[in-house]
């Protein structure tokens, strides 16, 4: 006698639901790595901004370390010149040059390099200057010629901004020194800096650079944005040795 087999499937409404479940659980593993990605990307965006920081707090540090109390008061003489586009700091054995983010951003986007506001190369006008060091003993890059600042030599200039992966540049530079911050006993003075560094996409950076946008405003991209300010003092001048 052969008796008859009895096979039981999934019903159709199984399936779905079962299909529904693994949909939800690989849909929850997506979104879980995409936010992981994002959570590390801009962890390396801020490491990359205070490395920076560091490399360009450092170096101010030792070279303003070396070099004899200098005047930062505008005028003639003054061996820092801010302005809207940039500046200059001259401290004796080298001159720190910079330009501003925003002036960097319309310079690449417009291919314009020959705006008198920019600070340049003489021979390669169009290699964008973030923010380097140069040889200058005689701070020859902070004096007027004809009502002009001169565009800066390439030899032996030193970057210490790379653009890296994340166009980063300076936003503000500021330095002061206070009347009573200079020790007439061993000649030193102080001096304190202040400097805005971060990523330079500006359509992802409020008015004025200070800050990213909130992921909510439009054009805003918090994961590849960040802006860091640092201050530090630094030292100049030591009569006794």
């Amino acid at each position: 006698m052969i008796r008859a087999v009895s096979k039981q499937g999934f019903t159709l409404i199984e399936l779905m639901l079962s299909m529904s479940f693994i949909s939800v659980l690989l849909i929850a593993i997506a979104l879980t790595i995409i936010q992981i990605s994002n959570i590390y990307n801009h962890g390396l965006t801020i490491k990359d901004v205070n490395q920076s920081a560091r490399s360009i707090s450092s170096e101010l540090q030792s070279g303003i370390s070396q070099a004899v109390p200098f005047s930062i008061a505008s005028g003639t003489g003054s061996h820092y010149i801010q302005s809207a586009w940039g500046g200059r700091l001259c401290v004796g054995q080298y001159s720190y040059i910079w330009n501003y983010g925003v002036n960097i951003n319309n310079a690449i986007t417009t291919n314009n390099y020959s705006d008198s506001n920019l600070n340049v190369y003489v021979t390669t006008p169009s290699t964008i200057i973030r923010f380097v060091k140069v040889p200058d003993t005689n701070a020859v890059y902070c004096t007027q010629t004809n009502g002009k600042y001169p565009d800066i030599a390439s030899t032996n200039a030193v970057d210490l901004l790379n653009a890296g992966d994340h166009s980063l540049a300076i936003h503000s530079f500021s330095i002061a020194s206070a009347a009573g911050a200079i020790d007439a006993k061993t000649n030193e003075r102080l001096y304190t800096i202040s400097f805005l560094i971060g990523t330079n996409d500006q359509n992802a950076l409020v008015s004025g650079s200070t800050s990213c946008k909130p992921p909510s405003v439009s054009g805003a991209d918090p994961t590849y944005c960040s802006v860091q300010q640092f201050t530090l003092a630094v030292r100049a001048g030591n009569a006794i040795r």
